[in-house]
């Protein structure tokens, strides 16, 4: 599938390619044998059966411009982080072609290009020689590299002493002061504690205000939606989508959920609880006309409908209403809220009553969930209805409230 790329304004020049993907193909060979002398034994046309061959990326093609902030996504195993691999030159497609344009820096792995043994003052210009930077131009910028780190006092410990923190802590502050034109982040922000990540974060947006190329794996969505404006969706090595950032997650968030329910029904645990089902969900503002976009204070009404055909003494119904990033708004279930549903068998229709929902704008998704006295989830229905906010010129965020500005003499 063929990137969407990025619209350049009328009367501008469209910004230049600096990385082009074509027909990118990958292919790891996985070994059976367990032992040396397994693969000794299976040596020639006997071998072929203890090896299997897995491709973890198949014709795929794309092009990224200056300037794009590409976010790569999908379940583990889709190729991401083989994909990002090849973009930055760390191994070799099967098939396809690769081309670049300027200085790549890459954090690709913990650790990746730091000796053990060498010290954080040693591995610092070990690591930047390896990303293009020549020594004067490493001790000009070692201070603020230091700096930046947060390690200082353990600059001159091996570096095999670190934590898993430090370690990444000292490649990123490398990585953003070799003045890179495209920069690879894969997962790694995951790793430092909060301060770290926001300045992480705040650097990143600085590369992106200076023009620079950023390409980036991770599981956070909501790193995805703040940060990207393009988000490539992989699964099983090939692109499912390629183009506007949440458009991409809701469509990575479907196939999460379709291989959710594959699961459960191949899932022998899962035919005790198969009997508890939720039909169906509706929601709706209250007095205003059905289609219509709510506004902030209005009473969010859900509907839903729930079966057991076997019939339940004792159970649960939970409500979540999540925005567009998939992040929990607002949640509540019966037994939180002090209420005795009584037995079950056959249907029960229920209306939960979200009052005075402050919510901002933007589209937000109901799930609703079946429990029992456990607190088991005998079934789940994700994204069973959905809703808009109308957009509220004054003010922005995850909630609303109408602001006012004093000017204090």
């Amino acid at each position: 599938m063929a990137s969407t790329g990025s619209v350049s304004p009328v009367g501008q020049t469209p910004a230049p390619e600096v990385i082009s993907l074509q027909d990118i193909s990958k292919r790891f060979v996985i070994r059976k044998d367990n032992s040396l002398k397994e693969r000794l034994v299976t040596l020639g046309r006997a071998g072929r059966r203890h090896r299997e061959e897995f491709w973890a990326l198949r014709g795929l093609t794309a092009q990224l411009e200056a300037g794009q902030t590409v976010a790569l996504i999908g379940h583990n195993g889709s190729g991401k982080s083989t994909l990002l691999k090849i973009i930055g030159g760390i191994i070799e497609p099967t098939r396809g072609t690769v081309r670049r344009r300027g200085r790549i820096a890459a954090l690709l792995e913990l650790g990746a290009g730091f000796h053990p043994d060498l010290t954080g003052r040693e591995n610092v210009f070990l690591n930047a020689s390896i990303l293009g930077m020549s020594q004067s131009e490493t001790e000009a910028r070692f201070d603020d590299i230091v700096a930046f780190s947060g390690i200082g006092e353990f600059i001159d410990t091996q570096v095999k002493f670190y934590s898993s923190g430090m370690y990444v802590r000292l490649a990123f502050a490398v990585a953003v002061h070799t003045d890179p034109d495209i920069l690879l982040v894969d997962e790694v922000l995951a790793v430092g504690d909060e301060a770290f990540q926001r300045k992480c974060l705040d650097t990143i947006k600085r590369f992106q205000t200076e023009g620079r190329t950023i390409i980036l794996v991770t599981h956070s969505m909501g790193q995805v939606s703040e940060l990207a404006d393009r988000a490539i969706l992989l699964h099983h090595g090939e692109v499912i989508q390629d183009g506007e950032p949440n458009a991409a997650i809701a469509a990575f968030r479907d196939l999460l959920e379709e291989e959710r329910r594959e699961n459960e029904r191949d899932d022998p645990r899962e035919a005790a609880l198969e009997n508890g089902r939720v039909l169906s969900a509706h929601v709706e503002a209250a007095g205003r006309t059905v289609g219509a976009p709510m506004q902030p204070g209005d009473d969010v009404v859900v509907t839903t409908t729930l079966e057991h055909s076997t019939g339940i003494e004792d159970w649960t119904c939970g409500v979540q209403i999540d925005n567009a990033m998939g992040q929990p708004v607002w949640s509540t279930n019966t037994r939180r809220a002090g209420i005795d549903l009584g037995p079950l068998t056959g249907r029960r229709t229920l209306v939960i009553t979200a009052h005075h929902a402050m919510l901002a704008g933007g589209k937000y998704f109901v799930n609703v969930s079946f429990m029992d006295a456990a607190g088991r989830h005998l079934h789940d229905l994700v994204q069973a209805a959905s809703f808009n906010v109308a957009d509220q010129k004054d003010a922005g965020g995850s909630m609303y409230a109408s602001p006012s500005f004093e000017i204090v003499p």
